[in-house]
């Protein structure tokens, strides 16, 4: 910087502007990966209940899962939409979801749901 010194409350200040801005990012994302989850699970629950067999509940998890690997990774397997299911299930009303989207995340969603007595979820 040719001797020039450096404008640090300049630079201090552009830096604190970056981090909030990937914080906010980042809330947005997973935001928005959690209704995704959700949506995924509820259409999922919507399809094997309409036909109402155990049998090909399992079959579509598995075709569904392994179209979704061959597409998107391996991130898509039948574990992972078994947990968006019982995601739709245990929150069964989306406005919960929606609601509290930017203050869980996924990972605090997936503890939760877990959680068998009502009282203690919530």
């Amino acid at each position: 910087m040719n001797g020039e010194t450096k404008p640090t409350e300049l630079i201090s200040s552009v830096k604190q502007l970056i981090k909030e801005s990937r914080a906010r990012v980042a809330v947005a994302v997973n935001a928005e990966i959690t209704m995704l989850y959700y949506q995924i699970g509820k259409r999922i629950n919507d399809d094997v209940l309409r036909n109402s067999r155990a049998e090909y509940g399992k079959q579509i998890v598995s075709a569904l899962s392994a179209d979704l690997i061959l597409e998107y990774g391996s991130g898509w397997g039948e574990k992972h939409l078994r947990h968006c299911m019982h995601f739709a299930n245990v929150f069964s009303d989306s406005s919960i979801v929606y609601a509290l989207r930017r203050q869980l995340s996924w990972t605090h969603f997936k503890s939760l749901m877990y959680i068998d007595d009502e009282l203690k979820r919530a």
